[in-house]
């Protein structure tokens, strides 16, 4: 089966590109330094012949509103197009838990928009929300600092890992579309400020956490549950300490 990966050389695209080669699809990793390029349209339409699923990991290189907006909008629509044309028979989609709970934030709407834009398409559908990664949470930790001090609000928090990610990813773009979305999330919650802590005392940070009680995520407030699923979800199984344990940096 023929599968394009777009942002397949990414920290989740790479990962679900190896697991399924290793299950003997021809994959094709799609990125603009591999010569297929969503926001141009280069490659876009020979990288899509013969193509049974599309699986979009593809992120925009700014955060900024307007920026992001413009990338996952310009994106999706050329890909979509490019994929009805094909007669792609599967699209999937990366997105993220809570994400139409935090239309205060520019990078949620953008994302918001890109989940609309896959609906309206016709292409059979599925989107997979994720909570955030744990390999997120040492950028988390530098956003929030303030010299030796690190101030992080009690919002709760419900990593899971990339390698989690991707296993959900290839085995949801290898089933039938569900032409609507599932939930993943990892096995652990937390607060925020909790599993930063965590982190630092492994990594033998000295940076000291301060939980300020403050709701905010990328810049805007939230709710205290809008980062973790609120009914049911498909739960990671790697934890936190099996996560570290794989760490190359770790102490």
């Amino acid at each position: 089966m023929k599968i394009v990966v777009i942002g397949g050389t990414g920290l989740i695209g790479s990962k679900v590109v190896d697991q399924l080669r290793q299950q003997g699809h021809q994959v094709i990793a799609a990125s603009p330094n591999t010569g297929i390029n969503t926001i141009t349209g280069e490659g876009l339409a020979e990288a899509m012949q013969g193509t049974n699923i599309v699986i979009d990991l593809a992120n925009s290189p700014s955060f900024e509103d307007n920026a992001v907006m413009e990338f996952f909008q310009t994106a999706g629509r050329n890909l979509l197009a490019a994929e009805i044309n094909a007669g792609v028979k599967h699209h999937v989609a990366l997105s993220i838990v809570g994400v139409d709970d935090m239309q205060n934030i520019g990078y949620m709407r953008a994302k918001q928009a890109q989940e609309n834009l896959i609906k309206a398409s016709g292409v059979p559908f599925t989107i997979v929300r994720s909570t955030q990664f744990f390999e997120f949470i040492a950028g988390i930790a530098n956003q929030a600092a303030d010299g030796n001090e690190v101030h992080l609000s009690d919002v709760e928090f419900q990593p899971i890992a990339a390698d989690d990610v991707a296993g959900y990813v290839a085995r949801f773009a290898l089933n039938a579309p569900l032409n609507g979305r599932v939930e993943i999330a990892g096995p652990e919650r937390f607060k925020m400020y909790e599993i930063v802590d965590r982190y630092l005392q492994h990594a033998k940070d000295p940076r000291k956490v301060i939980p300020n009680g403050k709701p905010v995520y990328f810049g805007g407030e939230v709710s205290h549950s809008a980062l973790v699923p609120a009914g049911k979800a498909e739960l990671g199984a790697i934890d936190f300490e099996k996560w570290w344990s794989n760490q190359p940096q770790k102490a």
